[in-house]
């Protein structure tokens, strides 16, 4: 009787085995031997589920992301107060758009060419780099757009003094221009990453052309200034009535440059920009 029953439970044991192992209980009694098989936890399954669908969302959206980045959307031409430039988009859905670009150049005429430092005049010469990147929002899926990110602004500011009247008014008092000589000097922003809003719109041409306007703001930060006199005249300087002041021109470019810093030229950079896009 026991050979009977081992052997029933061999065949038994083999055929469950084709069906993934299933545990097996054996019931012995005096009538021929009953094999049952009990299903497979479902929670086996499920962790294996668990663990081959994260597999495949890493793998997905890593091809996801490689798939974007690889393949942009569209190129654009820019210009205006960050400078001449181009950006390229990466579309992750109708409303979101990346983009990555670089503007720069002289654009120094935009903002007037010159500029007052308390009472005294400068003219500024430029050659502005500002590589940027950011995202573009179409919170309602047409052509309003709202854009936000971070430029890396490397931007060259110089300027040059402009007497009126043959005198600088320079910390209240009135400095012989020829005693002083001209007033050079260069502007540089403080923040090495200047974060930046606009608001714009983009309407589309055809299927593949459109163009865009935008509007904002970047903040550049507080200023250093460096000052030096050129040209100015040996020993104490004169007043506007030519009487001495018991300064000399390099403690003027010294003061002129306390208030070339006060002024914070540009602390907030406009931003105003047109531009055309061509979309892949």
């Amino acid at each position: 009787m026991k050979l009977i029953k081992y052997t029933a439970i061999t065949a038994a044991v083999l055929a469950s085995s084709a069906a993934l192992a299933a545990p097996i209980i054996v019931v012995d009694s005096e009538v021929a031997p009953v094999v049952y098989t009990t299903a497979a936890p479902a929670y086996a399954y499920q962790d294996a589920g668990v663990i081959r669908n994260t597999t495949g969302a890493v793998v997905g959206g890593t091809k996801t992301i490689f798939n974007t980045l690889t393949h942009p959307a569209s190129i654009s031409a820019e210009v205006g107060t960050l400078g001449y430039g181009a950006n390229v988009g990466f579309s992750l859905n109708d409303k979101v758009e990346l983009q990555a670009g670089w503007a720069g150049g002289d654009v120094a005429d935009l903002f007037g060419g010159d500029f007052d430092a308390n009472d005294v005049n400068y003219d500024v010469d430029s050659d502005f780099s500002n590589p940027y990147m950011g995202v573009q929002l179409r919170p309602a899926g047409n052509w309003f757009t709202m854009g936000a990110g971070i430029i890396v602004p490397d931007n060259d500011l110089e300027v040059t003094s402009n007497p009126n009247g043959g005198v600088y008014k320079i910390d209240g008092v009135q400095y012989n221009a020829d005693d002083v000589g001209v007033l050079k000097g260069s502007i540089d922003h403080r923040n090495k990453l200047a974060p930046y809003a606009t608001l714009g719109f983009r309407p589309n041409i055809t299927n593949n052309f459109g163009v865009f306007g935008e509007i904002g703001a970047a903040y550049l930060g507080k200023t250093d200034a460096e000052v030096r006199s050129v040209g100015g005249a040996n020993g104490f300087i004169r007043d506007e009535n030519n009487a001495p002041t018991g300064e000399t021109s390099a403690t003027v470019a010294q003061k002129a440059q306390a208030e070339l810093e006060d002024k914070n030229f540009i602390e907030w950079l406009p931003i105003v920009k047109l531009g055309a896009t061509y979309r892949f």
